[in-house]
């Protein structure tokens, strides 16, 4: 009777929740980005990015936290390099959008964690890698509009943040326990992105405009971080940086449904690619379950106020 069980936990359940995580995660993100669109008119590209940073690492702050002191120095470091990263890779992503198409930049930028996935073990990992590389081209169709080489610059610097967001991400997951990782992490992104922000950028914030932002940063900051770095605890690094192809699809999905944006026959099999390499890339790419193996490298202890299930 506890074999089923155990069976059933150790293999399906693992997969099965990182996925759900991680694509919960980019819909909060799409749902944030066009609820963004009346701010960013107002604060700017980079103040709106700032702020919902600063709401984020506010938020998980004060929610888990952290202590200090049951950190090691190199765990520090990490979930400081870690927030630095993760500041870059939208800020860095922000900048690109006003001088790319959203397509262009987004196919650019997807370029991070497809080079993730094509260092995953296997020759199976890089047909659904080349897939949803295929994928992307036809959703995005970069191909309509021009290239800005400073534009495609900031657009290949987040591309570069965001696969070194995947594997820091998965590295502070696996050696500090619980969410206080995220909790260093995210309030390092938002001192860098208040600072990268100000003081033009903030000049024009009110406080109706900071509660709007506290909302945005609950949706698309704090909910999509926390469940990327589950997700993360659950899924190899390839197979997470290729699932990341759908983001595009959702984007698309987006644009219909909140904009009235009706895809083109290109876009429309673009998401049936995306989706099937997504799916191929979760199947095979699940990690052993964290609480059934013995760490390599040892964790501080959790403490009552910290610890979040």
């Amino acid at each position: 009777m506890n074999l089923p069980h155990h069976r059933t936990r150790s293999h399906l359940p693992a997969s099965a929740t990182g996925a759900m995580m991680a694509v919960t995660s980019m819909s909060a993100i799409q749902l944030g980005l066009a609820l963004s669109v009346p701010l960013t008119d107002r604060l700017g590209a980079l103040g709106t990015t700032g702020l919902r940073l600063a709401w984020a690492g506010l938020l998980l702050l004060v929610l888990v936290r952290p202590r200090v002191r049951d950190f090691t120095g190199r765990g520090l470091g990490a979930c400081a390099v870690l927030g630095a990263v993760s500041a870059g890779m939208m800020l860095f992503f922000m900048l690109a959008v006003t001088r790319l198409p959203l397509g262009t930049a987004s196919a650019l930028e997807f370029l991070g964690p497809l080079a993730v996935s094509l260092c995953g073990p296997g020759r199976g990992r890089r047909y659904w890698t080349a897939l949803a590389a295929l994928g992307v081209l036809a959703l995005t169709e970069p191909w309509q509009g021009g290239i800005d080489p400073v534009g495609a610059g900031f657009a290949l610097a987040a591309a570069g943040c965001w696969a070194a967001y995947i594997l820091l991400t998965q590295h502070v997951g696996d050696t500090v326990t619980g969410l206080d990782g995220l909790a260093i992490s995210m309030p390092v992104a938002g001192v860098i992105g208040l600072l990268v922000a100000a003081p033009s950028e903030l000049a024009r914030v009110t406080w109706p405009l900071l509660t709007a932002m506290l909302g945005l940063a609950l949706l698309s900051a704090v909910l999509p971080f926390v469940l990327e770095f589950l997700a993360l605890r659950r899924l190899t690094t390839s197979a997470f940086g290729t699932l990341m192809s759908i983001e595009p699809a959702i984007a698309l999905l987006a644009g219909l449904l909140v904009l009235g944006q009706i895809p083109g026959l290109a876009p429309a099999a673009g998401v049936l690619l995306v989706v099937t390499a997504g799916i191929g890339a979760v199947r095979g790419g699940t990690r052993p379950d964290p609480g059934t193996e013995a760490p390599t490298t040892p964790r501080p202890k959790a403490t009552t106020s910290g610890q979040h299930g």
